[in-house]
C-alpha cells in the first residue's frame, strides 16, 4: 500500500497511528505529497488532499475516517471501530475530536496569509470550537478507557495537533483529567513514532 502524505497533518497521523495499532505501518509506503505544491495526488484523488491511501489492489481511498476503517477492517488485533450499541459513542467522540482537527486546520490555514490579512474574528470562533469541545471531551473523560478504539485515537492526535501549533493557550489548564489522560495515551509508540517534527508554522 500506499499513503500520499503531509509530515504535520493531524488527518495523516490518524492514519499513521491506526496503521501502527494494526500492524500495518511497515507495509506502507510513504510518499510526501504536499497540498500545497504541484505533484500526482490529483491523478488519485480528484481534491487533492492528504491522506490518500492507494490499496494493494490499485484503489484510492481518500478522507482519514474512511482509510482508517479499511485499515482496521485489514489488519491484525482488536477492532478499532467497534461493533453493535458501542459503535454509537466512539463514533461520536471520534466526530468532537475531528472538530477539533477542522477547526485547527482552518487556523493554520487562515495564519498561512500575510499577517495584515488575518481575520482576528475568524480565528476567535475556531478557537472557541476548539475550547468547548475541550470542555465537552473533559466532562467525558472516563469514557476514553478500556481497549484502545478510534475514539481514542481521534482524541489523542486531536490534542497533539493543538499542543503542535498552539492553537489555543496550554489546553490542560482547566481539563485536568484530559491532561492525565493525554500524558498515558501519548507515550504509546503509535504516537511517538508518528509525532509531528516540523517547527510551528
Amino acid at each position: 500500500m500506499k499513503l500520499h502524505f503531509s509530515p504535520t497533518s493531524p488527518y495523516v497521523r490518524k492514519v499513521r497511528v491506526v496503521a501502527a495499532e494494526k500492524g500495518l505501518d511497515r507495509k506502507i509506503e510513504l510518499m510526501s505529497s504536499s497540498p500545497w505544491v504541484e505533484n500526482d495526488l490529483p491523478k488519485s484523488n480528484p481534491s487533492g488532499r492528504v491522506p490518500t491511501l492507494i490499496a494493494d489492489d490499485g484503489m484510492a481511498l481518500f478522507d482519514s475516517r474512511v482509510i482508517a476503517e479499511y485499515l482496521d477492517e485489514i489488519g491484525g488485533g482488536g477492532k478499532l471501530f467497534p461493533a453493535g450499541a458501542a459503535r454509537w459513542p466512539a463514533l461520536r467522540t471520534a466526530a468532537l475530536a475531528e472538530g477539533i482537527l477542522d477547526a485547527g486546520v482552518s487556523i493554520a490555514n487562515e495564519r498561512r496569509k500575510d499577517k495584515a490579512h488575518w481575520s482576528d474574528w475568524y480565528i476567535g470562533r475556531q478557537k472557541d470550537k476548539i475550547g468547548r469541545t475541550l470542555d465537552t471531551l473533559e466532562r467525558e473523560a472516563g469514557n476514553l478507557s478500556g481497549p484502545v478504539d478510534i475514539a481514542q485515537i481521534g482524541v489523542g492526535v486531536a490534542l497533539g495537533y493543538t499542543g503542535f501549533r498552539k492553537h489555543v493557550d496550554d489546553w490542560r489548564k482547566g481539563h485536568p483529567k484530559l491532561a492525565a489522560w493525554y500524558e498515558g495515551f501519548s507515550q504509546r509508540p503509535s504516537m511517538t513514532s508518528t509525532e509531528p517534527k516540523e517547527p510551528i508554522a
